[in-house]
């Protein structure tokens, strides 16, 4: 699952009328990276959930063919947040485990790396602490546990697997998928991943830039 329903408030004006996984990056929309590195691994179907200008998004995309993917939508009419987002598409999801990729995160992860068996209720992609989040989110234990701990945190990269379970228990609307993560990982349930490679969070229209000019010219974020 790709997450695109997003206003994009830090984008705008770039936003007012392009939904920000369209924004153009290195000649092609942010979200059509995603695609193109999920078709690269092996995935076949994926579902996008969309909510501001989000008819623009399938009208773009359409059946995701042209990648040798199927692709599925989950309209929201108004944004349900990261974990209503999931929550309101698990139909399409399916009963296993599922890859979700935050669309406004760029990255060169080799989604392959990802296919293992998932212990427990959720398996996070974890990054060094960019500048604009130096506090980190989660501690990843020598074991590969993610802990609550408040030393020593990484980032979550916005990209994870899940398993419905996960979601045992909510109920439709609007609603963050961290308190979640968070109860989870106090019981036990969550796994994680150290990347090192390159990853931004494209969240503001300079970072968009930054990943554009090292895609162009070698010269960007180093991840």
């Amino acid at each position: 699952m790709i997450l695109a329903a997003g206003r994009g408030e830090r984008m705008r004006p770039l936003t007012d009328h392009t939904p920000k996984p369209l924004l153009p990056v290195a000649g092609r929309p942010l979200i059509v990276h995603h695609l193109e590195a999920l078709a690269r691994s092996g995935v076949r179907e994926v579902v996008i959930n969309h909510a501001w200008l989000g008819e623009r998004i399938e009208a773009a995309l359409g059946d995701g063919g042209r990648w040798g993917l199927r692709l599925h939508y989950s309209p929201e009419g108004q944004a349900l947040e990261t974990g209503g987002g999931i929550f309101n598409a698990l139909p399409l999801l399916g009963d296993g485990p599922f890859l979700v990729i935050n669309g406004d995160v760029w990255t060169d992860l080799d989604y392959r790396s990802l296919r293992h068996p998932l212990p427990g209720l959720a398996h996070l992609v974890l990054v060094p602490n960019p500048d604009h989040h130096p506090g980190g989110d989660f501690f990843l234990d020598p074991a590969g546990r993610i802990t609550n701990h408040p030393a020593g945190r990484l980032t979550f990269s916005g990209i994870g697997v899940y398993r419905p379970e996960l979601f045992a228990g909510c109920e439709p609307g609007a609603f963050p998928l961290a308190p979640l993560l968070r109860q989870a990982a106090a019981a036990g349930q969550v796994t994680g991943t150290r990347f090192q490679g390159r990853w931004m969070d494209v969240g503001t229209p300079e970072r968009l830039a930054a990943v554009e000019r090292w895609l162009l010219t070698g010269d960007g974020p180093a991840r």
